[in-house]
């Protein structure tokens, strides 16, 4: 059996399917596209034209979030969504509401829209509140609901000169996440992407 995956390096949704992929220790083939010219093949394996897509024998994905999930049930060791019901339940909850709670404010901040900013501070202000209760977003263990917000922090970080510093429970989240070794090479990544 061999996994490919159709991945653009400054893609954030790319970016939740290579950590899952390292944290379950999977081996597999990148296939790199360019964002700016996407090649026909693409659009033969996901209509809208999007990465990531993931390939697995004659099984072909698109959507992170549904790429997470199938990487999870397939291969179970170790698991990405807590032992209890109602954290497994709030894992995906997290996952499903992700673009309205921060990807929304996101992108329109990349794309220089009126009000962007205060938005994405909202954003944050309701994710430190988040975490203030809890270790991770889904409750006491780290989930799929923290592989799918963390790849947009950084970013704001390196794009958009967010300072976390005012958000304590937020840069403590990170800095655990920083500690994982599927985590870790995003942060090189990220880093080393033009501003």
């Amino acid at each position: 059996m061999s996994i490919v995956l159709y991945d653009a390096e400054r893609c954030p949704y790319c970016a939740r399917a290579r950590i899952v992929l390292a944290e379950k220790g999977l081996a597999y083939e990148t296939v790199t596209i360019d964002l700016a010219r996407r090649p026909a093949f693409l659009y033969a394996k996901n209509p809208l034209g999007k990465v990531p897509v993931l390939e697995e024998d004659t099984l072909c994905l698109d959507e992170s979030a549904v790429i997470m999930e199938y990487l999870n049930e397939r291969y179970p060791e170790p698991p990405l969504l807590p032992l209890h019901a109602g954290e497994r339940a709030l894992a995906r909850l997290a996952v499903w509401r992700f673009e309205e709670e921060l990807g929304s404010a996101y992108y329109a901040l990349r794309r220089g829209a009126e009000g962007a900013r205060e938005a994405l501070d909202r954003s944050l202000s309701a994710l430190e509140a988040r975490l203030r209760e809890r270790p991770f977003l889904a409750g006491s263990s780290y989930s799929l609901a923290d592989i799918a917000w963390f790849p947009w922090l950084p970013r704001a970080q390196r794009y958009f000169g967010i300072d976390f510093g005012p958000y304590p429970s937020i840069a403590s989240w990170l800095e655990r996440l920083a500690r994982r070794p599927a985590i870790a090479p995003e942060l090189d990544l990220v880093s080393s992407l033009a501003a």
